[in-house]
């Protein structure tokens, strides 16, 4: 089935050698139906020409930032807002750099930095400009950014020389974004539920018990669900991270407010527990603000186990349930006690204690605990980073 017809694709042509594919993948989504529009670079006019490009699209190429043939309109902002995806082909080392930097001095790369659609990039060039550090680091940058990377292969250079670099095939290319729309499509079948952040359980009117989760690795893995087609519902205790466009968001302060809006979200076919739920409340709230007198007894009963409720529960339960660990030792210990009793399907296990990851940091390392009790470790990544490489996992998982 061809999933990419009637599809909008923003073609970025930058200079270098293997430019002359970029025609190739052209004429390969024309020929699917796709609707291409390019952006060549000023190295990229001493590869192909802009009049080879337009005669293939049968479209407008665009070349500067400031047009005066469309004075009244914003190409970098129209242009990233009318494609379904952007496709950088090829993607040299200088355009890698000025993307991981940051830097907008064209069109290309202001089209590509306004864009909010799914950006692939296709490196190629020379084996040594690919290994090297500065390269690596780049790109480790762009895919923690969200970036798609397709390739390089190994092979022959032009100029000369063997080795990785050498551009992906024109056929790959189109497959890859081929898949990506079918992935898409499927996902959109599927509904994902995910719990973030802390709850906050009130002593009186003012004062509460809570913890130091941010929310940060829930609200990415809700990002990448919807960047990956799930219809997401994010369950989120008190943060300060902004609402993510596209994405049914329920706001909630107490474990027991949690738990209701879960119910309420069922049936799902995924559900992801990241929150960091209070296992405790004050049995008795005081109706007013508690004021100085001496010392002060608080009585604490057990909030409902949402998790393990949700997870051992058929009528109730999703296909798939994710639960999170954040301790501060034995991890393997308690992960695995934590995944036979709750009976989920994956435990996602942290070290808490390590403040360069986890609560309240961008960075992340995790273990995976299966139910077959095999387990991965997962090495210290950004959070934005960690939540594609866990929704791959649960669509492979799905499939």
């Amino acid at each position: 089935m061809n999933n990419i017809k009637n599809k909008k694709i923003l073609m970025v042509i930058c200079g270098g050698i293997s430019a002359y594919k970029s025609l190739e993948i052209i004429r390969l989504l024309k020929k699917q139906g796709s609707t291409v529009k390019s952006i060549l670079t000023k190295s990229a006019k001493e590869f192909v020409t802009p009049l080879s490009v337009a005669s293939l699209s049968q479209e407008k190429v665009y070349e500067d930032l400031f047009s005066h043939e469309n004075e009244s309109e914003m190409d970098h902002i129209s242009l990233s807002r009318w494609s379904d995806l952007v496709l950088v082909a090829p993607a040299t080392a200088n355009t890698i750099s000025k993307l991981s930097n940051g830097f907008s001095d064209d069109l290309a790369s202001t089209v590509i930095l306004a864009s909010n659609k799914e950006i692939f990039l296709v490196p190629a060039m020379n084996v040594r400009m690919w290994e090297h550090s500065s390269t690596k680091e780049n790109l480790q940058k762009l895919k923690s950014f969200g970036y798609q990377i397709i390739g390089p292969e190994i092979g022959d250079m032009a100029c000369g020389e063997y080795g990785k670099g050498k551009m992906t095939e024109p056929i790959e290319i189109v497959n890859s974004i081929e898949q990506h729309f079918f992935n898409l499509k499927k996902n959109k079948k599927l509904k994902a539920l995910v719990t973030s952040g802390p709850t906050h359980e009130y002593i009186d009117p003012v004062r509460y018990i809570s913890n130091r989760s941010s929310g940060k690795q829930g609200y990415e893995i809700a990002k990448s669900l919807k960047k990956n087609g799930f219809e997401t519902t994010l369950i989120s205790g008190p943060t300060n991270l902004d609402a993510i466009s596209g994405i049914n968001q329920i706001n909630v302060n107490s474990a027991e407010e949690m738990f209701n809006a879960v119910l309420d979200c069922l049936p799902m076919d995924v559900a992801i527990f990241s929150a960091a739920v209070s296992d405790f409340k004050i049995k008795n709230k005081e109706k007013y603000k508690i004021k100085k007198k001496g010392d002060i007894n608080l009585n604490f009963e057990k909030n409902i186990d949402i998790l393990s409720h949700i997870s051992n529960h058929n009528s109730l339960r999703p296909k798939m349930v994710i639960g999170f660990a954040a301790e501060t030792n034995d991890l393997k210990k308690y992960a695995l006690k934590k995944l036979s009793e709750k009976n989920c399907d994956w435990i996602i296990a942290n070290n808490v204690s390590d403040p360069s990851i986890g609560f309240e940091s961008d960075f992340n390392e995790v273990s995976i605990f299966y139910k077959n009790l095999k387990h991965e470790k997962l090495p210290k990544m950004k959070k934005s980073l960690l939540a594609d490489n866990i929704v791959k996992k649960v669509i492979s998982h799905l499939n």
